[in-house]
């Protein structure tokens, strides 16, 4: 897995190092299907510096598609943590799409009652 990630007005990098790396361990989990070579994940830090408001944008490029997740928050952490949990929602999603999932659900029964 190929990680690149950028810094716009961003003063620590340290403890957001550590909760990329946890985040990145969970998110290699549910990408165990494809060469680790064949996945790129692209995240850029900014800070907004009108409002002191953080924001987390991550790209994911698969060999079946490219995914996008936003993340903003009150510190670096909490945008961290909303934007991979959207991207891991996005994955799941995808791979039910590819595994064509939706063909295979049973429809549910019409249960009538009598009175």
């Amino acid at each position: 897995m190929n990680i690149s990630i950028s810094y716009k007005y961003v003063q620590s990098r340290q403890p957001v190092e550590e909760e990329i790396g946890r985040y990145t361990g969970k998110l290699s989990k549910l990408l165990k299907c494809y060469p680790s070579d064949a996945v790129h994940i692209h995240g850029v830090f900014a800070r907004n510096l009108h409002n002191s408001e953080h924001s987390f944008s991550l790209n994911l490029k698969l060999p079946t598609g490219t995914l996008h997740a936003t993340g903003t928050g009150s510190d670096v952490r909490a945008s961290c943590k909303q934007a991979f949990r959207d991207l891991a929602e996005q994955v799941k999603k995808h791979q039910a799409r590819l595994r064509k999932d939706h063909d295979w659900q049973r429809k549910r029964r019409l249960v009538q009652q009598f009175a």
